[in-house]
C-alpha cells in the first residue's frame, strides 16, 4: 500500500494558537532572523526529547522482551528458541507498521529525509515521528542489528518539518528547519553538538552556507542540553586515553584507512544486494520482516554480539578486551546481520553498525601490527577508535562529521592526527569505487540525484529535442546522380542525407562529395547512385542527448550540422541540429538566467541585500514557490490579484536520467506551479513579504 500525499489539517486549538502567535509576532516586531532562531530552539528541544524518548522506549521494550537489559552478560541465560522468536516477532510488528501505517518507517530513514529536502520542499508527514519512534525502538529492542542514530535523525527531521508546516514557512526555511531537526537528533544521540551541526550541513544539506548554519547550531546545542539533562553528560563510549606512539605509526593508520574504505564498500554493496534480494519476493512487508528476524536470531545464536546496537561489544573492543580472531569475524557477521535486518524491511540506522564494524576492524588490525611492530605501535583499542571514524566517514562520505564525532567522544586532541589520516584515506577509497554514499545510493537507484542541480554548464540541462529542425532534405540510397545534384543545390542545408528503404540514415552528401564527381558528370550521371557517393562516416545524435554532448561532437568532427535520430533506437532520422542553433540556445539560456536572478544573486552577495531594488519601492526578488500554491496554475493562484505581484520567470528543476536539470519558463496563466519552482517576481517589498508568508 503506497502512502498518499495529504494536506495537513491541524486541530482547531492549534490553528488558534498559530493565529495568536502571529499576533504576538507582529506586536513584538521580530525580525525574520529572530523568528528563525526562536523556531530553531523549539525544534532543538523537541528533537532532543525525541532522542531521549527513543532510548527510554528501547529500554522499556527490552524489559518486556528479555526481562531486563539485553546485554552480553545476560544473553547467555536466555533460552535459544527465545533468541530466535523475539527478533521474528519484532520483524512482524515493524512489517505491519510499514505495510499499513507509514512506509517511511522502513530502513534507516536518512535517504527519505534527503529526498524530502530535495524534492518535496522539506515536507515530511507528522505521523513519521510516531511510526519511526515506535518501529525502531521495538526492532532494536527485539535484537535487530541496526542503530538508533538513523531513527533519531528521521524523527528530528519530521519534527522540524512539522513545526515548519505549522508556521507555514516558505520552502527555503522549511529545508533549514528539517536540517535543524536532523542536527538535533544526531547531537542528542552522541552527546556531540558540533558533530550534529556538521552532519546536517555536510550530509543532509550538502551546503555550508552561513545563514542556514546558525539555526542548525542552535538546534544542535538545544537538543544536547535536553539529552544531558535526562541521560547525563556522558560520552557515547567510554574511551581510554590514546596517543601516537611513534611517527612511524602513521604508516599503520594509512593502511588502516585503506582497509576501512574497503570495509565500508563491502557494507554498502552487501546492504543493497540484500534489499534487492528481498524486493524480488512479492510478499507483504510483515512476511519479509519475519524471515529477516528469524535469520538474525539464528546468526545471533552463534554470534550474540550482533544483536541490537552493539555498544557493549564496542566498549570491549575499545579497551582491547576482544580476541582479534573473533573481532575479524564479527566485521563480516555485522555486515551480514545489518544487511539482512534492513534489507528485510527492519527499521533502524546504519551509523552504529558502521561504528561497530570499524571497532572490530581496528581490534583485528591493531593486534596484527602489535605482533609485528610492538615497539612503536599503540594498543588495539587505539586502532579500534580510529577505524570507527574511518568506516563511518567512508560509508557516509562525510569525513568531517566522522572525525568530529570521534573527537567529541574522546575529548582528546592527541588522537586527531591518526583519525584524520585514516578517515580521509578511507573516504577517498570509497569515493574511488562508489561515487554515491550509503545514503545517496538509495536515491540514485530511484533516478534521483539530489546534488545534480549544481550544474555550471548550462548546455547539460538542454536537450536536442528543444532545438531540432524538422525540415530536412532526404534522398533514397538508390536515387540516380542526376536527381541528387538539383536537390543539394536547392537545399537550405549544408548537406543532404541518404536513407535506406526503412528511412534509416546510411550517410550524407555535401558539396565536397559532389565536387569530386562534377568533372565527369555527363559520364557518371546515369551510373552513380546516392549510396555510391555518400559519406557513410557520419555521427548522429539522439533527440534526448544534451546540447553539451552535441557541442563536443561539433568540435571533434568539424561539421556544422548533425542529423537527429529518434529515441526508439532505430536511428530513424527526424531532423537536424546546427552549431548555430546550439550557440543561440546557449545565449538564450544565459539571458534567461540573468533575468531570473543569477546576476541579482551576485549583487546581493556583494551588497548583502536580500532584494534587488529597481525604482521607488519596487524590487526584483527570487521566491521559492510557497507550499500553498503548489500544483496550481498562475490563474488559480491569483498572485497578481491577491498580492499585486508580477511573475516574470520560473526556474524549474526536474530529474531526468538520474540527473537534476534546471531550465527556465516564461509563464502564462495556464502554467502550473510545481514543487521546487523558484519564481522571479516584481513588486513592492511589502507585497513580496506577504507572498513569502503565504
Amino acid at each position: 500500500m503506497q502512502d498518499k500525499e495529504i494536506t495537513i489539517r491541524y486541530p482547531r486549538f492549534l490553528r488558534k494558537l498559530y493565529k495568536q502567535f502571529l499576533v504576538y509576532f507582529n506586536r513584538l516586531k521580530l525580525t525574520e532572523h529572530s523568528f528563525v532562531l526562536i523556531v530553531a530552539v523549539i525544534i532543538g528541544l523537541l528533537g532532543g526529547y525525541g532522542a531521549v524518548l527513543i532510548q527510554l522506549t528501547i529500554r522499556w521494550f527490552q524489559h518486556i522482551f528479555w526481562g531486563g537489559t539485553f546485554n552480553l552478560e545476560n544473553i547467555h541465560a536466555i533460552a535459544w528458541y527465545w533468541k530466535i522468536l523475539v527478533p521474528a516477532f519484532g520483524g512482524l510488528v515493524v512489517g505491519l507498521i510499514i505495510q499499513f501505517y507509514s512506509r517511511e518507517a522502513k530502513g534507516h530513514g536518512v535517504p527519505e529525509v534527503m529526498e524530502a529536502i530535495a524534492l518535496k520542499n522539506g515536507v515530511i508527514r507528522p505521523r513519521v515521528v510516531i511510526a519511526k519512534l515506535f518501529a525502531s525502538a521495538l526492532y532494536i529492542a527485539s535484537g535487530g542489528s541496526v542503530g538508533r542514530e538513523g531513527p533519531v535523525i528521521q524523527i528530528g527531521s519530521a519534527v522540524g518539518s512539522s513545526v515548519g508546516q505549522f508556521f507555514r514557512v516558505n520552502p527555503k526555511r522549511m529545508r533549514v528547519f528539517v536540517a535543524c531537526g536532523a542536527a538535533s537528533g544526531i547531537a542528542a544521540a552522541f552527546n556531540a553538538p558540533v558533530a550534529g551541526a556538521l552532519f546536517a550541513v555536510e550530509i543532509i544539506l550538502g551546503d555550508f552556507a552561513v545563514p542556514q548554519f546558525s539555526p542548525i547550531v542552535i538546534s544542535s546545542v538545544s537538543a544536547t542540553i535536553v539529552s544531558r539533562h535526562y541521560l547525563g553528560d556522558y560520552p557515547a563510549f567510554l574511551v581510554p586515553k590514546y596517543e601516537l606512539v611513534s611517527p612511524l605509526e602513521v604508516i599503520n593508520y594509512v593502511v588502516l584507512g585503506v582497509l576501512a574504505g574497503i570495509t565500508a564498500l563491502l557494507f554498502i554493496r552487501s546492504l543493497y544486494f540484500s534489499e534487492d534480494f528481498f524486493d524480488r519476493f512479492k510478499v507483504p512487508e510483515y512476511v519479509k520482516g519475519v524471515i529477516g528476524g528469524l535469520l538474525i536470531g539464528v546468526i545471533g545464536l552463534a554470534f550474540p554480539y550482533i544483536y541490537g546496537v552493539g555498544y557493549d561489544s564496542m566498549d570491549q573492543a575499545l579497551y582491547g578486551h576482544m580476541f582479534w580472531q573473533l573481532a575479524g569475524l564479527l566485521v563480516l557477521m555485522k555486515i551480514l546481520a545489518t544487511s539482512i535486518s534492513l534489507g528485510s524491511g527492519g527499521s533502524g540506522g546504519i551509523f552504529a553498525p558502521s561504528l561497530f564494524m570499524g571497532a572490530m576492524l581496528g581490534v583485528f588490525f591493531g593486534h596484527a601490527v602489535n605482533l609485528f611492530f610492538p615497539s612503536w605501535t599503540s594498543g588495539p583499542g587505539a586502532y579500534a577508535l580510529v577505524a570507527m571514524g574511518g568506516v563511518v566517514g567512508a560509508a557516509t562520505h562525510g569525513p568531517i562529521t566522522a572525525i568530529l564525532i570521534i573527537f567529541e567522544m574522546t575529548n582528546d586532541y592527541k588522537i586527531i592526527l591518526p583519525l584524520m589520516i585514516t578517515t580521509i584515506i578511507s573516504t577517498i577509497i570509497a569515493l574511488r569505487w562508489e561515487k554515491e554514499s550509503i545514503y545517496t545510493l538509495k536515491l540514485a537507484r530511484r533516478g534521483i540525484n539530489i546534488f545534480g542541480g549544481r550544474e555550471i554548464n548550462v548546455l547539460r540541462s538542454l536537450k536536442v529535442s528543444s532545438i531540432v529542425n524538422k525540415t530536412i532534405d532526404l534522398v533514397s540510397a538508390y536515387a540516380p546522380f542526376d536527381q541528387i545534384l538539383p536537390t543539394i543545390v536547392n537545399s537550405n542545408h549544408t548537406q543532404i542525407y541518404v536513407v535506406d528503404e526503412n528511412n534509416k540514415i546510411v550517410g550524407y552528401i555535401s558539396m565536397q562529395e559532389i565536387r569530386q564527381t562534377m568533372m565527369d558528370f555527363d559520364a557518371l550521371k546515369h551510373l552513380l547512385i546516392a549510396s555510391d557517393i555518400a559519406n557513410p562516416d557520419i555521427p548522429v545524435v539522439n533527440e534526448d542527448d544534451s546540447l553539451d554532448k552535441v557541442m563536443k561532437l561539433f568540435g571533434r568532427t568539424g561539421l556544422e550540422e548533425l542529423p537527429v535520430v529518434s529515441k526508439n533506437g532505430k536511428e530513424v532520422i527526424i531532423g537536424t541540429v546546427t552549431q548555430r542553433a546550439v550557440i543561440d540556445a546557449y545565449n538564450h539560456q544565459i539571458f534567461l538566467r540573468d533575468m531570473a536572478g543569477e546576476s541579482g544573486r551576485s549583487i546581493r552577495e556583494m551588497t548583502k541585500q536580500k532584494r534587488v531594488h529597481v525604482v521607488d519601492n519596487y524590487y526584483f526578488d527570487e521566491v521559492e514557490a510557497p507550499i500553498s500554491i503548489i500544483d496550481k496554475t498562475l490563474r488559480e493562484a491569483a498572485i497578481r490579484n491577491r498580492f499585486n505581484l508580477e511573475v516574470l520567470m520560473i526556474r524549474r528543476r526536474e530529474y531526468r536520467d538520474g540527473k537534476q536539470r534546471t531550465f527556465y519558463i516564461q509563464p502564462n496563466a495556464q502554467t502550473k506551479i510545481k514543487t521546487n519552482d523558484v519564481l522571479l517576481v516584481f513588486g513592492t517589498q511589502d507585497a513580496i513579504q506577504r507572498f513569502e508568508r503565504t
